[in-house]
């Protein structure tokens, strides 16, 4: 089976990972964490915003079923672009939104469609989601991994807009 890897962060990973979930062509997710500087952070580091770190999602993926640029279409749907560092009542860098790519290939695409988003007129402010080279993934604690369906009623900030 083919499958390619993207890695993004919009905020708690927990509603990315719920809504990416349900992609069809998505094989596996996995929370972690990305973008910082540290080696091996655990969520009490990270949730302080020391270490640069966002919370983030990897997707496995099956490219003949679904498109990187699909997944990024659907990604900037499921959350608040234009706010740096925050998503709902989550505060701080580890909240920010980004694409982590893992190619020249990924940051065209992403690069066009987070100007596609941002000439839409659908965001009153401006996207500011980064586009940054993919470094390390660190995979968050297991009692993260999945969260919204092992606590149904869970918080999520998440949700899809038109």
């Amino acid at each position: 089976m083919d499958t390619e890897l993207a890695t993004l962060a919009g905020g708690c990973f927990w509603g990315v990972e719920e809504l990416i979930l349900k992609l069809n062509g998505v094989h596996k997710t996995e929370v972690g964490y990305c973008g910082g500087q540290s080696s091996n952070p655990i969520y009490a580091q990270v949730k302080t915003g020391t270490t640069g770190h966002a919370e983030a999602i990897q997707i496995h993926y099956n490219p003949k079923v679904i498109t990187f640029e699909n997944i990024l279409e659907y990604f900037f749907r499921l959350h608040d672009p234009t706010t740096l560092n925050r998503q709902g009542n989550d505060v701080g860098s580890q909240y920010r939104s980004s694409v982590f790519y893992h190619s020249p290939e990924q940051k065209l695409i992403a690069e066009k469609i987070k100007n596609k988003v941002d000439k839409s007129g659908k965001w009153k402010n401006p996207v500011v989601t980064e586009i940054v080279p993919y470094k390390d993934f660190y995979s968050a604690e297991e009692y993260h991994q999945k969260y919204l369906q092992k606590n149904p009623g869970g918080y999520t900030c998440h949700y899809l807009r038109d």
